[in-house]
């Protein structure tokens, strides 16, 4: 296999962080790979259509992937401007709540979220983003920008109104990317914010540019032939906070490799350059910012940020969790999502440390 080794005096500018998780996955693997047993259901994807519940998962946690004792929902398709195939599911009634995902990721992060919220009465509306999972890449640059207006199409394809929009990563800088270039469609269809492990700025590489992180690291075949080895569930180690589960390990290497290498270097150099702080201090409804301790991609300091720069934002510091918060704690995230759509008027100010 190709050498992943990027020197240790880079790794720090690397941005969101991700070639660096990576990278320290490489160099685990190069000690495990010998005595590891080949495990077959860690490394393939056996349902072929990104759907959870038996990707690399097992036992008690491969159910916690998956919608337990609900129906599975019905995929429906949305159609953009540009020729992208959007793949959705809508279910449940009640509130409604839409989750957008993040980088190198399927809805399926959202899975054990959305489940908890459907059996607590509430409408979940899930989709792929483009050029991920069931999703078709379209011809639109990768840009946040273009994931707004996906955003959009999706909200009106539904006729979502009233709506909580929680986003975890690239799914929270899609709703603050809606929030600064279609303020219009923002206030009409949503009546609180949860932006979970995300930021809005500053996610740049310094010294070393975007383009060569993405055309040298990010977009290289060898990323996805890591994360499916034996050992590629360590790959992703450094993404998650204290003692994750191997499921949720598993979960996330394996999506990130069924992502194409194009998909993953467009939208990494977008992330790269993003500013999203004049926008988002034009948000006007209830807003909570959840944060890992230990992110190490969407950093506390990047939490903070945003809570300074939307007016009345309120800060949830979840301790020891990492950057992968919906499938880590997906009861705490869960319950400020709930507790989000019950704030009719003005945000909370203050922060909040859970126990």
């Amino acid at each position: 296999m190709p050498s992943l080794h990027i020197p240790r005096s880079r790794r720090s500018l690397l941005a969101l962080g991700a070639a660096a998780t990576l990278v320290g996955g490489a160099v685990a693997y190069k000690k495990v790979t010998a005595a590891r047993t080949h495990d077959p259901e860690a490394d393939t994807h056996p349902t072929g259509d990104h759907s959870p519940g038996g990707v690399g998962s097992r036992g008690a946690e491969e159910d916690e992937l998956g919608w337990g004792p609900l129906t599975p929902p019905t995929l429906v398709r949305v159609d953009t401007a540009d020729g992208a195939d959007l793949a959705l599911w809508d279910i449940g009634e009640g509130p409604t709540v839409v989750l957008p995902h993040c980088w190198g990721c399927t809805h399926a992060i959202w899975v054990p979220v959305a489940r908890r919220l459907v059996e607590s009465g509430h409408r979940v509306v899930l989709y792929d983003q483009r050029g991920h999972g069931a999703s078709s890449r379209g011809t639109a640059q990768l840009t946040i920008e273009t994931l707004a207006d996906d955003f959009a199409a999706v909200l009106a394809a539904r006729q979502v109104d009233d709506a909580v929009l929680a986003g975890h990563s690239m799914g929270g800088m899609t709703i603050m990317a809606l929030a600064a270039h279609r303020p219009e469609v923002l206030a009409a269809r949503s009546r609180a914010i949860v932006l979970v492990a995300t930021a809005a700025a500053d996610l740049g590489t310094g010294s070393l540019g975007p383009e060569w992180l993405a055309a040298n690291f990010i977009a290289s075949p060898a990323v996805s032939l890591a994360l499916r080895s034996p050992a590629g569930h360590r790959f992703v180690r450094g993404v998650f906070g204290a003692d994750p589960a191997r499921a949720h390990m598993d979960l996330t290497r394996t999506l990130f490799a069924d992502t194409t290498p194009q998909v993953r270097a467009g939208f990494l150099s977008s992330m790269t350059t993003m500013n999203l702080l004049e926008g988002i201090a034009t948000i006007g409804i209830p807003t909570t910012v959840i944060v890992g301790s230990r992110d190490r991609l969407t950093s506390p300091a990047r939490a903070d940020q945003m809570v300074r720069a939307i007016p009345g934002a309120r800060l949830v510091t979840l301790p020891g969790r990492g950057h992968m918060l919906p499938l880590e704690d997906a009861d705490a995230v869960t319950g400020e999502i709930v507790r989000a759509g019950k704030v009719r008027t003005g945000n909370e100010m203050g922060e909040h440390v859970a126990p």
